[in-house]
């Protein structure tokens, strides 16, 4: 746990054993990573210096997030939730917490945890007028569903949910510094850095396209240790495996396995970076193309 203006977690989030970044590759700059991660659907968790946690974990959990154009996160929490709790009751906006974010690789394989960011700053209350406002984009870039209907939404106050459910209450987090440790690397992110980046955009759908290759492609994706030469010295054998662990709009990661549990990760560049799944379809045909000739 750390306040806003304090050092940053300098220790390794990752497992110790996990293949760490790979060398020569396109790569998203810190700051993107950590907007993407509060961008993703990935598992976060406030903490509160003095608030401990209830009997029920998710409480601490926002039910959905996204980030306004200037660069605050919005979290959507329940209104019983010693998050909201101590927003609610905070003096002077001076609320001090951290989100965490723990990024996990949509698909089975050694070494799950791809990384981890932390955003700290200042929790508050959105109330009033921008309560509606900033209610519909989180509802336009998440919905989730009954949590929160445009009705719902719209209201002022928070307003109990449909069967005996709590109220929901939207708090934002001003941003004082990130930082995120993870495939690529441990770095830290200043908040104009923050409000600046734009997230990825295949955020909304990697874990589904992870799961398609992984499932549809895993010959195709298992022909990609073809393009890596010597470097693939013996693991490119029908007993190895090759999981693809990650995807952005610079290209696909794959992680490489063999029989005796030894893996190493390699990135597969896409030509230019991609803009949408068109794009990204062009772009996966081109690789395996070079794979299989």
């Amino acid at each position: 746990m750390f306040r806003p203006g304090s050092p940053l977690p300098s220790t390794d989030s990752t497992e110790s054993s996990q293949p760490r970044p790979v060398e020569d590759a396109q790569r998203p700059d810190a700051a993107e990573r950590v907007r993407t991660l509060a961008e993703s659907n990935a598992t976060a968790s406030l903490s509160i210096p003095g608030i401990e946690e209830g009997p029920e974990p998710t409480l601490g959990s926002p039910a959905a997030r996204t980030v306004t154009p200037e660069g605050d996160v919005l979290l959507l929490l329940p209104g019983d939730s010693p998050a909201a709790r101590a927003a609610a009751h905070a003096q002077d906006d001076d609320l001090a917490a951290v989100m965490e974010i723990t990024d996990v690789a949509p698909v089975s394989v050694p070494h799950r945890i791809r990384g981890r960011a932390w955003i700290a700053g200042w929790l508050t209350p959105v109330r009033g007028e921008q309560r509606a406002g900033y209610a519909m984009l989180l509802a336009e870039r998440h919905p989730v569903g009954e949590l929160l209907g445009i009705g719902e939404a719209l209201q002022p106050d928070p307003v109990p949910g449909q069967y005996g459910r709590p109220a929901w209450m939207l708090l934002r987090l001003e941003v004082g510094e990130a930082c995120v440790d993870d495939l690529w690397g441990a770095q830290n992110v200043e908040p104009e850095e923050f409000a600046a980046a734009v997230a990825d955009p295949l955020v909304a759908h990697e874990a589904d396209l992870l799961q398609h290759l992984h499932s549809a492609h895993g010959d195709q994706v298992r022909a990609l240790c073809g393009l890596l030469g010597e470097r693939a010295a013996g693991l490119c054998g029908t007993r190895d495996r090759a999981v693809p662990v990650a995807l952005d709009r610079f290209g696909l990661r794959v992680r490489f396995t063999d029989p005796a549990d030894r893996s190493f990760d390699a990135r597969f560049d896409f030509p230019e970076p991609v803009r949408d799944i068109a794009e990204l379809r062009r772009a996966m045909h081109t690789l395996f193309d070079a794979a299989a000739g």
